[in-house]
């Protein structure tokens, strides 16, 4: 027996999990024995290819296409996977966007698109997710946030702020949710290379100043965050309520 045998045949709903940081997360989840609903909004082929892998990794997998930005489309994702898996156990609120400008050139449409896709999912996802979790007395909901929630980055400015929003929202859901088995926290990693740091414009310069930064001398990998979040879904870890905790090689301990 270990502490991620309570993992077999529960379900993760996970958002934005076709490729990057969620789709290591949904290959960890199944390589435990967990069903897993891949999510994708623009991106099927890579959602598929996931899907097969969490296949191959011994889980199984449904695929639903959703924008997650919109209430409905979270709460169909949910829906989906209660109806084809008999519940919903675990919800990771990983889907990330954002417009990338100075915070004085920030406008309405992008407010709406970051915060939405962000942080307003996790909590409609949740809100969706909590009575499969309740009547089972047990569940997990994961938000994965940044540092840039407590740092200042370059063209951050609204993904930032959405990032902290995910880190309060999962302290109020902690609080309301732990008194039913539902166990929540963040997971904040450091610089981890995924095809999402393309969109920087300053993409380079992130890379070369992280990784001098970095006291571990390497950056964070998909694969070491999806084990944080998978050891986060165990009992082990049930007494770890409403915290961010950060992955990160050490990169935020230096001034």
């Amino acid at each position: 027996m270990t502490p991620y045998d309570i993992l077999r045949n529960k379900t993760a709903v996970i958002t934005g999990s076709g490729r990057g940081i969620g789709r290591a997360i949904a290959l960890e989840l199944a390589s435990h024995g967990a069903n897993v609903a891949v999510n994708y909004f623009r991106h099927k082929e890579q959602a598929e290819q996931t899907a097969a892998e969490v296949e191959a990794a011994g889980g199984k997998a449904v695929v639903v296409k959703a924008h997650v930005g919109e209430i409905a489309g979270v709460q169909r994702l949910v829906q989906t996977a209660a109806e084809t898996f008999g519940g919903v156990d675990i919800f990771v609120g990983n889907a990330a966007s954002g417009v990338l400008k100075p915070v004085l050139q920030q406008e309405l449409k992008g407010w709406d698109w970051t915060m939405n896709i962000n942080t307003r999912s996790i909590l409609f996802g949740s809100q969706a997710a909590a009575p499969y979790m309740m009547a089972k007395g047990w569940g997990r909901i994961i938000g994965i946030t940044s540092f840039g929630s407590r740092r200042v980055m370059a063209e951050y400015s609204m993904v930032g702020i959405s990032k902290a929003g995910i880190e309060a929202l999962i302290r109020y859901l902690a609080v309301e949710l732990i008194p039913h088995g539902i166990v929540c926290n963040a997971v904040s990693p450091g610089v981890v290379e995924t095809e999402a740091l393309n969109f920087f414009p300053s993409k380079d310069a992130i890379l070369v100043e992280g990784l001098r930064r970095t006291p571990a001398g390497r950056f964070v990998t998909p694969e070491e965050v999806a084990k944080l979040v998978a050891w986060l879904c165990t009992d082990d870890a049930r007494m770890i309520v409403g915290q961010t905790i950060t992955i990160d090689g050490g990169y935020e301990l230096l001034a």
